[in-house]
């Protein structure tokens, strides 16, 4: 069911939105984890650590996928809050084309330089064999990957947050039920793992794009809209580049990250592969509660309802601050159990670096959150140059520390010490953005009428 943001109570509205949002986003993070918990506990400690591993480079996939996907999704929010279904029509066709393209690409760069790449982030030989078997199965499955991110955000554009979460609830319970079957009875290891990712991501992009074009098929347009359109392909990549830049830098940085703790020996290797994986699940959902917020925002801006996105900003810090209250503590007081839960008879090491990783990142989750929303608002008025100047900003001081601090007698610790960091200086960084674009009526006003934007 679509929906006006434009209308309600910004607290109210934004609550109802991204709420099934964040709960989406959950059961997406269970495709990755399943993966890790059924490959820790059923296969042993080297598979997590493979799994983990591989995961660092399929990033690069997601990063292209998501800048599709939001690039699309802004213009459709736009048009949406504009009246405009035609060009809402085309946009979607146009991201499609292209994104159908660049699947090709990422396939062929999949096959035939992953192995360069798992060699190339000193990937330990016990390891290997099992890294390459789930990246080269996870590259197969990229056409869903694209294709349902790019839906699912045509039905956030749409003010529609509850379709993606009853498909993404179903999927992620199937594919655990696969991860358990392919690798338990049929004994079929890593490549069981990533088979079971890739057969519910393709159910998942089957069932929302269908359901997409049902939706777009009702809407009613004054003239034919155009299959193709070079302006708006433009203005797709105007949002979708210092996106997937940002996303895709973030994942080379996060490569880095990994060669380093590489070197530590495969028990620090699982011990982060577990705690990364809860981490990311947290600043994942957090994240796309602010694409939500940039939905909110484009919708709003479309419409010319400009003090709207003031009050959503705020509503948005609160929200993510009521749910991030629970999970800071969840880590901070419980990663014990959590870690193990990811393997049956981990070592101490393992152990003791995944703890020891979420007691340094969850009590700065709150910091985070406003780095987000703030985020979100610079999207949505497509101030893509601010939003990549704060992300880059995080990347650029946790990479250069994790490199510079592993190497003084904290040894692994310095690598995670590197994450708040970051996380300070950027979000000081885009508050500030955000603050001076709405304090001053000239850059709102271009941000309404997408001068200098694309928009």
């Amino acid at each position: 069911m679509n929906r006006d943001l434009t209308r309600g109570k910004p607290s109210a509205v934004l609550w109802r939105f991204c709420l099934p949002l964040f709960g989406s986003v959950l059961f997406q993070q269970l495709y990755t984890i399943a993966d890790s918990l059924i490959a820790g506990r059923f296969i042993g400690e080297n598979a997590l650590a493979a799994v983990g591993n591989s995961y660092e480079i399929t990033l690069i996939y997601l990063a292209f996928s998501f800048g599709c996907s939001v690039g699309c999704s802004i213009l459709v929010s736009y048009f949406f809050g504009a009246d405009d279904f035609a060009r809402l029509k085309t946009t979607v066709s146009t991201a499609a084309i292209a994104s159908g393209a660049l699947c090709a690409g990422l396939m062929l760069l999949g096959f035939l330089g992953g192995g360069a790449m798992l060699s190339g982030i000193h990937t330990p030989p016990e390891i290997l064999d099992d890294s390459r078997t789930y990246l080269m199965i996870y590259t197969a499955g990229i056409p869903f990957l694209m294709f349902y991110n790019i839906a699912t955000g045509v039905f956030s554009a749409l003010g529609d947050s509850r379709t993606p979460f009853l498909f993404l609830a179903c999927s992620s319970a199937a594919n655990i039920g696969m991860d358990v079957l392919f690798v338990v009875p049929l004994s079929m290891g890593v490549a069981g793992v990533a088979w079971a990712t890739v057969i519910c991501q393709g159910i998942s992009c089957v069932l929302s794009a269908a359901v997409v074009l049902a939706r777009l098929r009702d809407m009613r347009c004054k003239e034919k809209p155009a299959l193709f359109s070079l302006p708006i392909f433009r203005r797709i990549l105007a949002v979708a580049v210092p996106t997937t830049l940002q996303q895709g830098i973030i994942s080379v940085g996060n490569i880095v990250i990994q060669s380093v703790i590489n070197g530590f020996g495969p028990g620090v290797i699982a011990g982060y592969s577990a705690g990364v994986k809860l981490n990311n699940l947290v600043i994942t959902s957090f994240t796309t509660v602010g694409n939500g917020m940039s939905n909110y925002t484009a919708q709003n801006i479309g419409a010319g309802e400009r003090e709207r996105v003031r009050a959503g900003f705020r509503a948005g810090v609160r929200l993510l601050w009521v749910l991030c209250v629970p999970l800071c503590l969840l880590y901070f007081f419980c990663g014990e159990g959590l870690i193990r839960f990811f393997m049956d008879a981990p070592t101490d090491t393992a152990v003791q670096t995944g703890v020891l990783f979420l007691r340094i990142l969850s009590p700065f989750y709150g910091i985070a959150c406003v780095k987000l929303i703030a985020d979100g608002v610079l999207k949505g008025t497509q101030q893509m140059r601010l939003f990549m100047i704060a992300t880059f900003t995080d990347l650029l001081l946790r990479v250069v520390l994790a490199v510079c601090l592993s190497r003084t007698g904290l040894g692994s610790t310095g690598v995670w010490i590197a994450w708040p960091i970051g996380w300070i200086a950027a979000t000081a960084l885009s508050v500030s953005f955000y603050s001076r674009s709405f304090a001053k009526r000239g850059d709102a006003a271009g941000a309404e009428t997408g001068e200098g934007t694309g928009a």
